[in-house]
């Protein structure tokens, strides 16, 4: 269902129908600790280290062979994703961490995996199988689980990087109301940033994945999703507008957007964590602290805020 590049996004946290929403994005990083006490110092409220698994034939669970920390919002997530065990998972996880750390993954919600999963396939995307994935999550009133259905393609299809859909099953034990306040007032996750050396080709691409239409901005092309979107721009476009973050190889995952209830929040967590920054119009954008790896946040109040949304 392509969303109109005017239309407000849906206010829930989870998708229903054929609606489709920017669920979360992965760092890849070596030291989960580090990342974590990053995240805290850039404003964030990390969630405790979770260890993730999958179904096996015995009927028991294995190691998929990562783990990750999480900052939740009240719409979407962000994570930091490490290696635990040497898995086929993980192997393809340290091959991207060779490249660089930062961001290597991007996952749409859609409410039903299993269809999302059919309809790439009839349209000429090679898929993997559905996989069952798991991890353990202590709450407030005991131990609990997060589990969801993951669709995913084979490797370099999406040569962006790990880009997948999921069905999220245990919203209550993923958004526990007691990580979704920080610091810095991150509420949402709104776009993500990619910078690619064809806009033309990836955003018919992204388009086909997504379902949703691409409109072509100065450099190049927005998917506005029914929440969030994907925001796809030149080389030349992104080094010229985020010189805090060289973008050496292409394709890039360059950063996210994310709204924050004050913007002098968000702006005094940067610049206590002593990082990069730059204001521009309602809005600043800062580059990630090293332990996070290489790419920027973009801080907003309102998405229409954001240079390439207007």
């Amino acid at each position: 269902m392509p969303a109109s590049p005017s239309a407000s996004d849906v206010d829930r946290q989870l998708p229903a129908g054929d609606e489709i929403f920017l669920d979360h994005l992965a760092h890849f990083v070596r030291d989960a600790d580090a990342a974590s006490r990053a995240f805290a110092r850039c404003g964030f409220a990390p969630t405790p280290v979770s260890i993730q698994v999958s179904p096996d034939p015995a009927g028991g669970v294995s190691p998929t062979g990562t783990g990750n920390v999480t900052a939740m919002f009240t719409r979407g997530y962000v994570e930091v994703l490490f290696k635990t065990s040497d898995t086929p998972l993980a192997r393809e996880f340290d091959a991207a961490l060779d490249h660089r750390a930062g961001l290597h993954l991007v996952a749409f919600a859609v409410a039903d995996a299993a269809q999302a999963h059919r309809r790439l396939a009839a349209d000429g995307f090679a898929v993997r199988p559905l996989v069952n994935m798991s991890r353990p999550v202590d709450t407030e009133t005991g131990p609990g689980r997060a589990a969801f259905t993951i669709a995913r393609v084979q490797p370099g299809v999406m040569a962006e990087g790990r880009i997948q859909m999921l069905t999220h099953h245990t919203e209550p034990t993923v958004w526990q109301r007691r990580w979704l306040k920080h610091p810095n007032s991150a509420v949402g996750l709104i776009d993500v940033v990619i910078a690619v050396a064809d806009v033309g080709e990836a955003a018919q691409r992204f388009a086909r994945f997504t379902g949703c239409a691409a409109t072509p901005t100065p450099g190049g092309a927005l998917i506005r999703l029914d929440r969030g979107g994907v925001y796809l721009v030149s080389h030349d476009r992104v080094t010229e507008r985020l010189p805090e973050v060289p973008v050496t190889s292409l394709p890039f995952i360059v950063g996210y957007a994310v709204r924050v209830q004050s913007l002098a929040a968000a702006e005094a967590a940067v610049d206590d964590a002593d990082l990069d920054w730059h204001a521009f119009d309602d809005g600043i954008a800062a580059a990630f602290p090293a332990e996070l790896g290489e790419g920027a946040w973009f801080f907003v109040e309102r998405a229409d805020a954001l240079p390439w949304r207007r």
